[in-house]
């Protein structure tokens, strides 16, 4: 993982979707399904607090949907560079989401980025960290904040999101998921029944745990990196507003 940013933190953890469960939608997901939310989180490194991170996901016109990102450093947080605003347009299909713009900003031109998705000519252009980005478009990729929609976007149609691709500076990275288990959590939303799913991509040390709730539309209560045995960091939820 990068230094301690919030962005990273926002790529690992909103695997929100990945998470499937005995209570899913089935049926062909459409717009009508996903449901506007705003939800703030605490942000830990090595057990210290270093953010409050907020995620609101907005509707907009049609069949366009605008998720956005949003961290306040807290204690040391304030001693590393971060990327406090973060903002994805995208677009739900019958083949799935879309991303159309993804925008980070406030970190630093080596930690932000500036990318458009033009799916008419199959190609992503732009900035990400530092990085010019040109890449052919496939089916499927993501941004760091359209993936969590992605997954969301799955398991409404009753289907559990195996991998997933996100871009990555001038290229993308692949993740793969598994279901671990089940567990009730004690959250300030009160005692909540969550379903615990695993991401990671092949080769690395890492992997992201995230405890997601069915009976809250399957917004996570708590995402956890792990590198080997040791404990990276962790999101608790804080609040959640849905509809």
């Amino acid at each position: 993982m990068r230094a301690v940013s919030a962005h990273a933190a926002h790529k690992a953890v909103w695997w929100l979707g990945a998470f499937a469960a005995a209570g899913c939608l089935a049926g062909a997901a459409s717009a009508a399904e996903l449901e506007p939310f705003q939800a703030s989180y605490s942000w830990s490194w090595k057990g210290a607090t270093v953010a409050l991170s907020t995620l609101k996901l907005e509707h907009g016109d049609g069949d366009i949907w605008i998720y956005s990102s949003s961290s306040e450093p807290r204690g040391l947080g304030h001693l590393y560079p971060m990327r406090p605003k973060l903002r994805s347009s995208l677009r739900l299909t019958d083949e799935g989401v879309q991303p159309l713009s993804f925008k980070a900003e406030g970190g630093g031109d080596s930690h932000d980025a500036d990318v458009r998705f033009d799916w008419s000519a199959g190609r992503a252009t732009g900035v990400y960290e530092g990085s010019a980005v040109d890449l052919p478009l496939k089916p499927g990729i993501q941004d760091d904040l359209s993936v969590q929609i992605a997954m969301m976007v799955e398991l409404l149609r009753g289907r559990t999101p195996e991998h997933l691709s996100m871009i990555d500076k001038n290229s993308t990275r692949d993740y793969r998921y598994q279901r671990e288990g089940t567990q009730s959590l004690s959250t300030p939303l009160g005692q909540v029944d969550t379903i615990i799913y695993s991401s990671q991509h092949p080769g690395s040390p890492r992997v992201t745990r995230f405890w997601c709730a069915p009976s809250r539309g399957y917004v996570p209560m708590r995402v956890e990196q792990k590198r080997l045995d040791s404990v990276e960091w962790t999101m608790e939820i804080q609040s959640l507003e849905r509809g």
